[in-house]
């Protein structure tokens, strides 16, 4: 019973489930020379697309032919917001449904993206059935496409989104879970991947510069300086991550949000809008990323964790995520946060990518 609970973490019962799958192709110039001009083609494909998700019973569909980065988040609203680098969808999978495309008329995209957000109810229950309706999708769009064949990038992405502090807020209910790998959990529900795919799993959590918490610092915060804020932040970081063994860490506070990446297959970047975080999770060795813009106070400081190899056990990601959440509380301890009065949100992330 000790060693079932070890590996098993336990979750508030109003954390949040989402899933959504991102296919994305690079069209060659041949493939645009077939259509009258980028409109034209951005058209037909759509509309061979939703017929397909018709058929096969997917409800929130979109084409997104802009060069923007899909950005997928809960809400209780649908909304959709772009900036220069992002598009993001805000949505819940309960009961919000769409087929949308994004374009710019005259332009050729460098890639076009798929994006086919879950529905309905228990997301994580249903992951594989709904992966192999996206497969389907994508099975039948080729043939369409034959002509010109494609080879789509896909990208299977999971958020469990829950505060780390709801039990201090009265919300008792939990439930246990073990956090299996997304390639054996899919597998056991007949939904058949490849072998060479690639899977990142990690936690990820924000803490607003609140007034509080530069009271706190005030000291250390001058004007157009804050590396010695940034440092302490760091360092309380470091150090509670150190207590609970977890090596692959990164603090980000330059104004950007983080994505992360593995290593094999990309390499860290920015733009002016997005960090990208490339760690070799086939290591133990310590991998720290701290960055951030010392002339400047952000509204936010971004914290990542990511399993490596050792993390990754038969019964699952519970042992890991029994890790996170310890080391989460105790920093923010250090920064004399109220469990009470503040969400500490933790998105833990599971990821599986492969050529198709």
């Amino acid at each position: 019973m000790a060693s079932m609970n070890l590996n098993r973490v336990y979750i508030p019962a109003s954390a949040r489930n989402n899933q959504y799958i991102l296919a994305e192709f690079k069209p060659e110039p041949e493939f645009y020379a077939c259509f009258d001009n980028p409109q034209s083609c951005y058209e037909r494909l759509a509309r061979q697309l939703f017929a397909l998700c018709d058929e096969y019973a997917l409800h929130n569909v979109h084409l997104i032919a802009n060069d923007k980065l899909p950005v997928v988040r809960f809400h209780e609203e649908s909304h959709c917001l772009q900036t220069e680098k992002q598009i993001l969808f805000f949505y819940n999978p309960q009961y919000h449904e769409a087929h949308k495309t994004y374009w710019h008329e005259t332009a050729q995209a460098k890639k076009i993206r798929l994006l086919f957000l879950a529905t309905g109810d228990d997301i994580r229950s249903n992951a594989a059935s709904f992966h192999n309706k996206v497969k389907k999708t994508l099975d039948a769009l080729q043939q369409k496409l034959a002509a010109h064949p494609i080879q789509f990038k896909v990208r299977d992405h999971q958020h469990l989104t829950y505060d780390v502090f709801a039990k201090s807020k009265g919300n008792k209910e939990s439930y246990g879970y073990k956090l299996r790998s997304l390639y054996p959990r899919y597998q056991a529900r007949n939904c058949t991947l490849p072998d060479e795919h690639s899977e990142m799993t990690y936690a990820t959590f924000s803490l607003p510069v609140t007034r509080s918490l530069k009271t706190a610092y005030q000291h250390l915060l001058l004007p157009n300086d804050n590396e010695r804020f940034y440092k302490a932040i760091e360092g309380a970081f470091l150090s509670a991550c150190a207590d609970k063994s977890l090596t692959h860490v990164a603090f980000i506070a330059n104004g950007r949000l983080p994505i992360i990446r593995n290593s094999r297959t990309d390499k860290s970047d920015k733009n002016c809008e997005l960090q990208k975080l490339s760690f070799n999770t086939d290591s133990e060795d310590t991998q720290v990323k701290s960055i951030w813009q010392g002339d400047k106070l952000v509204d936010t400081l971004h914290f990542v964790v990511v399993a490596n190899k050792s993390d990754k056990r038969d019964m699952g990601y519970g042992k890991f995520m029994n890790q996170v959440e310890p080391m989460v509380k105790a920093f923010a301890d250090r920064l004399a946060i109220s469990p009470e009065k503040q969400d500490v949100n933790i998105r833990f992330f599971q990821h599986i990518s492969y050529q198709y």
